[in-house]
């Protein structure tokens, strides 16, 4: 694949107005942003629980990555934001059930809070697609 920028939408219509991707791709690397815990209709999933949280980020995270033509194997770096890092243990309960195999590296950090306050986390991933 030649190294074009591929922008991966996922239809939230702040897309357009911001400016934001919910992934670029450029060559072999993918970028997926801090992906909140949303349905398709931007309702937050699993309002007060941190794991059901956490599995609904990733799933976000999944769809984008097979959209920029990758998966969860190819994630090479984590990132856990929670808005209370004593959540830390439940977050990365569910990030293992996605990550468990590929094993990529990992930050967690704590922040005052996100645009929507019901949001415990946002999680980004970075990926490496191996030619």
């Amino acid at each position: 694949m030649e190294n074009k920028r591929i922008l991966v939408s996922n239809g939230n219509p702040m897309e357009k107005v911001v400016g934001f991707s919910r992934a670029v791709r450029v060559g072999p690397f993918i970028a997926v942003g801090g992906t909140a815990p949303v349905d398709a209709d931007g309702n937050t999933v699993g309002v007060g629980d941190v794991n059901a949280q956490t599995r609904q980020c990733f799933e976000i995270i999944k769809a984008a990555l097979e959209d920029a033509g990758s998966s969860l194997s190819d994630v090479v770096r984590t990132r856990v934001i929670l808005t209370n890092i004593d959540d830390w243990k439940e977050a990365i309960e569910a990030r293992k059930e996605y990550c468990r195999d590929v094993r990529p590296v990992d930050t967690i950090m704590a922040i005052d809070r996100f645009v929507n306050p019901d949001w415990l986390v946002e999680i980004e991933v970075d990926a490496y697609v191996q030619g």
